[in-house]
Order: C-alpha cells, then structure tokens, then sequence
C-alpha cells in the first residue's frame, strides 16, 4: 500500500520537475524571455499547456480563440457554395446576352434565334431563366440568368413592366410562404438580387420607358443602370450622356442601387476602387462573343474596320468596373439589401393585419 502511494507521488512530481526545468532554461536564455531559434512544430508540455517559445509577456496573455470565427465563416460558406440571381432588362438589340457572356466568361446564349421585325411587334414580354455553375479556384457560385426578352419591343409600351414586376413579387411570395413553413433549413431562394437594366445608346437621355421601368421596380429589386454598346459613342457624347442620365435620374427620384460609403479603415485600394466604381454609374459597357489570342493572352475584342475595340480594357469600356462591383466587392450587399430591405418590405405589407380584439 505505501509502495503505490509512493508511485503516484512520484508520477505527480516528474511534470512538475519538467515544467520547472524549462521555465529556468527560459530565464536563462540571453535575453530573458525565448529561445533565440524555435522550431516550426512548438513542444508541449505534459499539461498541454506551457510552451517555451512565447515570451514571459506572452504568457500572462490568455486568449479565447474567437479571432478563428471568420476562418469557420469563410470555410463553411466556400463548402456550401454561393447563390446569386441577376436579371437582365432593356430593349431587344442592345446586347443583353452577349454582355453576360463577357462578363461571366461564358457562352450561355449560343442557342438564341433573333425574331424577325413582325415576330418582335407580336410578341408579349417572357421569362427566361437559364442557370450555370461557375467555379474558380475552389469556390462554387450558382448563377442564375433571368432574361426578358419582349420587354419594349410592343408599339405600345407604357405597362410593359408589369410582367416583370409581378414575377418579382411571385419570388418574394413563394419565399414569404417557404419560411413560414415547417422545413426551413433549406429554403430555395428564387429571388432576384439585382437587374442590369439596359439604356440606348442612341436617346438623348432616359425615355419614358426607361422611367417607367426603373420607377416601377425600384421596390422590388437592386437596379443598376447600364449604357449599351458604348462603343458606338464618342468620349464627349459618352461623358454628356452619362451627366444627363444621371441628372434624370435625381429628377425623377429614381431609387437605384447605392455603393455604401467606405470606411475609415478601409484601405487606399479599395477606396480607389470604390471611387472609380461610383463615378462610373451609370456602366457603359461592351460586350463581344469574339475571342482573339494577343500578347500571349485572351481577350475578347469587338472588331471594327478602324481597328479593335477591347471588351475589358477600361479605357474602352466599364466592363471591368461592372464585373468587379457584381461579383468581387458587392455581391453579398446586392443580397443583404434584397433580404434585408426590399423582401422586408414585402413581407411586412403582406402581414395579415390585426384585429384590436385579437390577443396577442
């Protein structure tokens, strides 16, 4: 019985030996506090928690562990995969289609048949969704195209977004109808996160069709305003252009989509960018299906007689500014407004109303 209590005296005193040896070779080191040349794999002690490389300061510290919470963000979110729906708006010819296939670097419209003149005149605006999965360096993105073709083509145009409105509100309601359900883990979302509307190049500034649009949806989805073929302006009519539109646009009080102001931490570079992005609303931008190997890169090109107009060269085009503000810096504030503010607002003013002699 004394031989075993002796035994576990002993076992209780070799870490603390250990610890106690390490602790003096740290005091003794030449400056006081750590070795001079740790290894990449640091050793523990036999509590598990005493590490000889960090400085006497360092170890008064105690730490939580919280700061890894992004980490576990960013981990479970790139393993889920991204959603993010984006509808296209604006007259037939403007080059709705072959402006997504520049900016997403693809060929989603390769089976499109242009109607002819009558067929244009005849036909009643439509939904079209096409979806792809996009992947890029490990990261998945979900991205579903919603076209309207039809939209603007009739003689008379002066309700022809209401098709569309009351598609948006149909996403909003089967998503109202869903999270009030029993399974609302994996609710689809089917709503629109922003809408690329499309403006002629060749009007003075924004034709009534264009207010009517803008106006009539700018509580349902994030508008962002472009200005088709750009190429077909010069740099003068081009700046004049994007002046007029935007002093309409206050005139009206069109509500577009607004890039939050940055933050006093932010960095210079995105300031920079940010700026550039804000001054370049609204988008003039080209698109090009034709894809040419020069200097020894790819670049997608639109080819005129005088020379070659390059897709995703910002001198040429804002192509650039587009992509980086849809999918690099401002995807995920296209989706919290949706949710946050425009679904709210649905969602509120479809709550059944109450009865002062209910009961709460």
């Amino acid at each position: 019985m004394d031989s075993c209590t002796q035994t576990d005296e002993l076992d209780l005193q070799g870490p603390l030996r250990y610890m106690d040896s390490r602790l003096a070779s740290v005091e003794s080191s030449d400056n006081g506090t750590c070795c001079s040349s740790p290894t990449p794999v640091r050793p523990k002690s036999p509590w598990g928690a005493f590490d000889p490389y960090l400085s006497m300061e360092e170890l008064g510290k105690s730490f939580v562990g919280f700061a890894s919470l992004p980490h576990q963000i960013h981990r479970k979110n790139v393993k889920k995969g991204f959603e993010f729906t984006l509808m296209v708006a604006g007259e037939s010819g403007l080059g709705k289609s072959t402006l997504i296939n520049s900016l997403f670097l693809t060929d989603l419209y390769n089976d499109r048949t242009i109607p002819s003149a009558s067929e244009m005149l005849k036909r009643t605006v439509a939904i079209n969704k096409k979806t792809l999965d996009i992947q890029e360096k490990g990261v998945r993105l979900k991205l579903t195209i919603v076209d309207t073709p039809g939209f603007g083509d009739a003689l008379d145009n002066t309700k022809s977004y209401e098709p569309i409105l009351d598609y948006l509100d149909e996403q909003f309601e089967k998503y109202r109808i869903d999270e009030m359900g029993m399974q609302r883990i994996h609710i689809k979302d089917n709503r629109v996160h922003c809408c690329l509307y499309f403006i002629s190049p060749y009007s003075h500034g924004l034709r009534p069709i264009d207010v009517a649009f803008m106006k009539g949806l700018q509580g349902k989805v994030n508008i962002v305003p472009v200005i088709a073929k750009a190429d077909c302006l010069t740099q003068a009519e081009l700046l004049h252009k994007k002046e007029t539109i935007w002093s309409e646009i206050k005139l009206h009080k069109i509500k577009i989509f607004q890039f939050a102001d940055c933050d006093s931490d932010d960095d210079l570079e995105w300031t920079r960018q940010d700026y550039e992005m804000k001054n370049s609303i609204p988008f003039a931008v080209v698109g090009s299906n034709l894809a040419l190997r020069t200097h020894g890169r790819i670049v997608r090109v639109r080819a005129y007689p005088w020379g070659m107009v390059e897709v995703e060269n910002p001198a040429h085009s804002d192509l650039v500014h587009l992509r980086t503000m849809l999918v690099r810096t401002h995807m995920q504030d296209l989706k919290e407004k949706t949710h946050e503010n425009l679904y709210e607002q649905y969602r509120i003013s479809h709550m059944p109303m109450r009865k002062p002699s209910m009961p709460f």
